[in-house]
């Protein structure tokens, strides 16, 4: 009997003796633990196309509007060419006016202009500037007026000459080289005279 017991409590002792072993090993492997879940595979390196960060870039430069360039040389006016005046506008000796005299008062109180130019044509004008009258100077004709215009010298001719009035007389303007002159009979100075006496007559 006690050969019995003997050998039973030796039979649990390699039981417990075998069980430890057995957890032993268990515990150093750490694959049979119990709650331990198997390892997680390794991390694969997907290689993630991410879009890349958008930078700014330039443009491409538009058309551009041109600026002003600056003038190149200018050619010389060819001969003959206006250059700024045309030829109508200019005056010539022909055309250009010599002189104008209005005479106006008298008895009548008539007004009447002679306009003279300077190839010896002339006008009569009324008091409302109406041609009553025209024709042209002879050579020698024009070339009196010219001499007695040239001696007045309208210059140094007083402005206004009218101390002598005649009662009834005629009051005279005269247009000459830019000057103006006015008189009157019993005043004329005497290079006017001989304008006056060059001129063709104011009465039609």
């Amino acid at each position: 009997m006690r050969a019995f017991r003997a050998v039973t409590a030796m039979a649990a002792m390699a039981a417990v003796l075998l069980s430890a072993a057995v957890l032993c090993g268990c515990d150093s492997g750490g694959s049979d633990k119990p709650g331990a879940s198997p390892s997680a595979p390794a991390a694969t390196a997907t290689a993630t196309t991410t879009p890349a960060a958008t930078t700014p870039t330039a443009s491409a430069p538009g058309p551009t509007t041109p600026g002003p360039t600056a003038p190149g040389p200018t050619a010389p006016p060819s001969p003959g060419a206006s250059t700024g005046a045309t030829a109508s506008s200019m005056p010539t000796s022909a055309t250009e006016r010599l002189v104008t005299v209005t005479r106006s008062g008298g008895f009548a109180g008539k007004t009447n202009s002679l306009l003279i130019k300077g190839d010896g044509s002339w006008t009569r004008l009324d008091a409302k500037a109406k041609p009553v009258g025209s024709g042209k100077l002879s050579p020698d004709e024009l070339g009196r007026l010219r001499d007695a215009l040239r001696a007045a010298d309208f210059a140094h001719l007083p402005r206004v000459s009218m101390s002598g009035t005649v009662y009834d007389g005629f009051t005279y303007a005269f247009v000459h080289g830019g000057f103006e002159v006015v008189t009157a009979d019993g005043s004329i100075p005497p290079g006017l005279q001989d304008v006056l006496a060059a001129l063709p007559s104011f009465d039609g």
